[in-house]
């Protein structure tokens, strides 16, 4: 046995992001965790549920669950903000504390690595890898592995018995 490490295969734990503030994130720094991905955005219909995931993220975070957000324009350009101007929004309006990262794409040929692997690793309906809107959600198991794509329309709180179940693992 290869002390277990995962035989070569690609997980979460392979890439790098960087940081609302800029700086690069090592995705390994969240080995052992249960993860939360989720594609963002501060002016979609979907917005309301940065409460639900910060809700998700103080009653999990001391159990071994980090919630990630990346905020992306794609979507009728509704995450038009800078940096500082994201931060600021899902602080005062949301009460974000989970780490948010820099804008990214999800989709097409500028798309971040990190949701390329999350797009192939767990398709949407009917095997589409694409990311059909904002807050798509995206569960991650301890080792790395993708679990399971969520629709933008599941709310933060219909995943809790999954991530009860993967922390159990």
């Amino acid at each position: 046995m290869n002390s277990g490490m995962n035989s070569g295969k690609t997980t979460i734990h392979d890439f790098k992001a960087d940081s609302l503030a800029g700086a690069p994130v090592d995705l390994a720094s969240y080995r052992g965790k249960v993860l939360l991905i989720v594609n963002t955005a501060s002016n979609c219909g979907f917005t309301p549920q940065y409460k639900g995931l910060e809700a998700v993220y103080q009653q999990f975070k001391d159990k071994g669950v980090e919630v990630l957000g990346f905020p992306c324009n794609q979507f009728g350009k509704q995450e038009p903000g800078s940096a500082d101007e994201i931060g600021a929004f899902c602080e005062k309006n949301y009460g974000v504390t989970f780490p948010l990262f820099a804008k990214i794409d999800v989709n097409g040929d500028g798309a971040h690595p990190l949701f390329k692997h999350l797009k192939s690793a767990a398709p949407g309906l009917l095997g589409s890898e694409a990311i059909k809107w904002n807050f798509t959600k995206f569960l991650v198991k301890k080792d790395g592995t993708v679990y399971k794509r969520y629709a933008p329309q599941t709310a933060p709180e219909d995943l809790m018995k999954d991530i009860e179940r993967l922390l159990a693992e």
